[in-house]
């Protein structure tokens, strides 16, 4: 622990002179940055949820304050849901990121279909960015387009995929329809993001299909956090991201093999967050000395919004929506498992003599703009019973 001490105490000195946000978020709480010695120190800097960190970035665009270096030294931006303008930094532990795709061989001589998005989000390009690293050629495919895809795997012979496990799935019973079975296919290797990996798919990826496979856990303000590996449970945290398990209510700190909120503290002076609240519950193993932190699994969300098609959607993004359409009285979103995606139905109640003309329209492009999520149905109901959640995930995970 004198390691990742030593390096909360630099970080903490080096953001309060350099990151204005985080000079004001400790002077606000009464904290100097002298106060700071140890990794257990930082419980008496209060945590960082994303609804502050989307008011602080409101307030200071169009980094909030945190950013400590040269814009212009910045190799690109992205966006999330807020908006916020994630600025990527360059990487403090370039092959810390590469561990992930090193653990499931990804090398010379591999060629892998990236299905990721590649635009306004960051996961195509930061994983185009780590094959290249590790040594492989890279298929940047994007999402969508099945049977394109099926075709770019069997012509290139493409031996690795990342992706949503879901999506995998999608194109392996596509290709066994076809006619190209698990001795067709010539996939040997697999990294998932976005969305659970469960035992099924884990079974008929590794087994009947005998890939080796990881899941990547991350966010878009954190980037990569951690990846599985065979006979651990849960996830193996990466170098450059401390972890910390907290009270969702109070902040406090629980001891190892507690459920709480996952709050993290990222290492890259160049954009520091400090105690960031995920909103993502977990648990931490006991850490002895000289070994990564292992975090034993997601256990749901402290928080109020779902991760949906790798997108989270938010219960203020539907109450924005509902002021841009002033003849709506109420609005749900209710997300359901079908096959291997993600449905997204909106249930829709109209103030009285409001005509429903052109909504439905107009919800779904406003859901594609703002969200950058698609909506598969629109109901219009009669009434939303005002105790229900705003987001109703009955999505069953294995």
């Amino acid at each position: 622990m004198a390691i990742i001490d030593a390096q909360i105490r630099d970080l903490v000195q080096h953001s309060y002179q350099r990151a204005p946000a985080i000079r004001q978020l400790l002077d606000e709480a009464g904290v100097a940055p002298d106060a700071v010695q140890t990794a257990d120190d930082l419980a008496q800097i209060p945590v960082l949820g994303k609804d502050a960190l989307v008011e602080i970035h409101r307030q200071n665009p169009p980094f909030g304050g945190f950013l400590t270096i040269d814009p212009a030294d910045l190799p690109r931006i992205y966006i999330s849901p807020g908006p916020i303008y994630d600025p990527q930094p360059p990487p403090a532990d370039p092959e810390a990121q590469l561990a992930a795709l090193r653990y499931i061989g990804i090398g010379r001589g591999d060629r892998v279909l990236n299905t990721f998005m590649y635009h306004l989000t960051p996961a195509g390009i930061l994983l185009d960015e780590a094959i290249r690293a590790c040594g492989g050629t890279v298929i940047p495919s994007g999402p969508g387009n099945t049977e394109l895809q099926i075709m770019l795997m069997m012509a290139l012979g493409a031996t690795g995929f990342v992706g949503q496990p879901s999506y995998l799935m999608t194109l392996l019973d596509k290709a066994a329809e076809m006619g190209m079975g698990e001795g067709a296919v010539p996939l040997k290797k697999a990294l998932f993001s976005a969305e659970p990996y469960t035992p099924s798919q884990q079974a008929r990826f590794e087994g009947e299909y005998n890939l080796r496979t990881t899941s990547a856990y991350g966010t878009a303000d954190l980037g990569f956090i951690g990846y599985t590996r065979s006979g651990e449970p849960g996830f193996r945290i990466l170098p450059g991201i401390y972890l910390q398990i907290c009270d969702p209510q109070t902040g406090e700190l629980l001891p190892a093999g507690e459920t709480g909120e996952i709050v993290a503290t990222t290492l890259n002076k160049a954009y520091p967050l400090i105690r960031f609240g995920t909103g993502d519950l977990g648990a931490l193993a006991p850490q002895k000395a000289g070994e990564e932190q292992h975090l034993l699994g997601l256990f749901g969300r402290s928080g109020d919004a779902i991760k949906v098609r790798g997108m989270f959607l938010h219960p203020n993004q539907l109450g924005a929506a509902v002021m841009r359409f002033p003849q709506i009285k109420d609005l749900q979103a209710v997300i359901t498992r079908e096959g291997n995606r993600d449905v997204v139905t909106l249930n829709v109640a109209l103030r009285a003599g409001a005509s429903a003309e052109g909504l439905a329209d107009g919800l779904t492009a406003l859901a594609q703009q703002a969200v950058r999520l698609r909506i598969d149905r629109v109901n219009f109901v009669d009434d939303i019973d005002p105790n229900a959640r705003k987001i109703d995930d009955q999505r069953r995970w294995d």
